[in-house]
């Protein structure tokens, strides 16, 4: 049978009585890792709340501002094309909604463009014999 020698190294972990090796110490963290974690939980709880705005809030009232936008844009086209008035004066017509809507007039095309700012645009054209009609709503 084979016998080795014993080992008389300090740092030999099977010799009786030492201490055992100690384990590498990660080192002092950084103040800026515990920024870096608190910055990504902003940013992710930002997320949530925009996709939550997005599906809760947004689209419903960019929706209602498209219709309002296409209401208004059909009266003041007919106002305008078949009652024959001026359209400031048709703006009086438009009922109150929950949106500002601004009219523009194209009297090349026969048509009034209705604005709600940066929600919504509709157009309603004046066609001999048809009326005041809207255009395909865009997406």
């Amino acid at each position: 049978m084979a016998t080795t020698k014993p080992s008389s190294s300090p740092n030999d972990p099977l010799r009786f009585g030492g201490q055992p090796p100690a384990s590498p110490s990660p080192g002092p963290r950084r103040a800026g890792h515990w920024a870096w974690r608190g910055l990504a939980a902003i940013v992710i709880i930002g997320l949530v709340v925009g996709a939550v705005f997005v599906a809760f809030v947004w689209r419903p009232a960019h929706d209602n501002a498209r219709i309002e936008a296409a209401r208004a844009a059909r009266l003041a086209c007919s106002c305008r094309y078949i009652g024959g008035r001026a359209l400031g004066d048709c703006e009086k017509d438009n009922p109150k909604g929950r949106f500002p809507v601004s009219l523009a007039e194209d009297a090349t095309t026969h048509s009034v463009t209705a604005t709600v700012p940066l929600a919504a645009a509709q157009t309603a054209t004046y066609r001999e014999g048809w009326g005041c009609q809207l255009q395909a709503w865009r997406d």
